[in-house]
């Protein structure tokens, strides 16, 4: 399977590089499995557990276990960053990602994830504020403000949304004003800032080192 499109990849060249061929020995009966796949082979960007899977059996099987966080990301200028800050949503395994601003946003970074992935659109700050405020989630922005505390040393609390602003503006006053708190994450280079997804990802993780690990922060 093409990793971009879940297409089959007739190179066979190619098809080595990444999953299995076809199922064999006698073919298993549950229904999580697709006949196509097991006929064919899954060359699917999947982990090797969900191999031969459906997509809806997948998806079921992700949604028993998410996690308790959310992102969201400002979309005001089609923001390229978008398909990977979804890529890292899925390898994380967040709750949802919201798109703030506009609805369209490049999916080719997100390598198919977001197939697996709950994607919401909010059109407004003020709508996407509203909801998490009901959900019942701590808003937190990730960017450099004066006010802004370490990301290091902040004891991110369970039931969360983080937001990251589109690549050069940054989180909007708006966003910035309905936070509880924002967050920068130490830099030691010459750059002032750095990638919106790299600072998604790095984000994700810090959640997961204090929720799935139990790593306390100082």
């Amino acid at each position: 399977m093409n990793e971009q499109t879940d297409e089959p990849v007739n190179d066979p060249s190619m098809q080595h590089v990444i999953g299995v061929g076809p199922w064999e020995g006698e073919l298993p009966t549950d229904e999580k499995y697709d006949p196509r796949l097991l006929a064919e082979g899954d060359r699917r960007n999947v982990a090797d557990k969900y191999r031969y899977w459906t997509m809806d059996a997948i998806i079921a099987d992700l949604d028993e276990r998410r996690h308790d966080f959310h992102i969201a990301i400002e979309n005001w200028q089609h923001d390229m960053n978008i398909g990977t800050v979804v890529r890292s949503a899925n390898a994380f395994l967040a709750k949802e990602v919201h798109i703030i601003g506009r609805r369209r946003w490049n999916r080719r970074g997100a390598m198919v994830t977001d197939r697996y992935q709950h994607v919401r659109h909010h059109a407004t700050v003020e709508e996407f504020v509203a909801w998490a405020q009901e959900a019942g989630l701590t808003i937190l922005g990730i960017d450099i403000f004066p006010d802004s505390v370490p990301l290091e040393t902040y004891d991110l609390p369970k039931n969360c949304v983080l937001v990251f602003g589109q690549e050069g503006p940054g989180l909007s006053p708006e966003v910035h004003a309905a936070a509880k708190d924002t967050l920068s994450i130490e830099q030691f280079g010459s750059t002032r800032s750095i990638n919106a997804a790299s600072a998604a990802g790095i984000a994700m993780h810090a959640w997961v080192r204090r929720h799935v690990f139990g790593q306390k922060v100082g």
